[in-house]
């Protein structure tokens, strides 16, 4: 029985502008997370100082995080879902978003060695 899938992504040779800005970031969360067929439950966004910024969108169906590094170009996201959405066209969207160069992504089953309690 598997309980979840969950996307790891990363991308490399982004927009440092997007990747600093925290209204950017939320909306293209948001896009991404419409994009899997995910429902947004809320959205909690932070810009640190002197750059990045990380976000978190609490889903229906389980989380959408990123973690932006401006200075490197670089930004890291996870998409977790308990629910029968498809995390790869949030994988898509955000690459396209961030104006990556070069990107990385898995996909775990998690749960997998799931076993009711007796």
């Amino acid at each position: 029985m598997d309980l979840g899938r969950h996307l790891l992504m990363d991308f490399y040779g982004c927009d440092r502008c997007r990747l600093d800005d925290s209204v950017y970031i939320e909306e293209h969360l948001r896009n991404a997370a419409k994009a899997a067929g995910a429902h947004v439950l809320s959205a909690t966004v932070h810009r640190f100082s002197p750059q990045g910024v990380t976000g978190v969108l609490s889903l229906r169906e389980s989380h959408l995080a990123i973690h932006t590094w401006p200075e490197r170009r670089f930004a890291a996201a996870d998409l977790f879902s308990c629910g029968s959405i498809d995390p790869w066209p949030a994988y898509v969207a955000l690459e396209k978003a961030l104006g990556a160069t070069r990107t990385t992504a898995r996909e775990e089953t998690r749960g997998s060695d799931f076993r009711p309690a007796q």
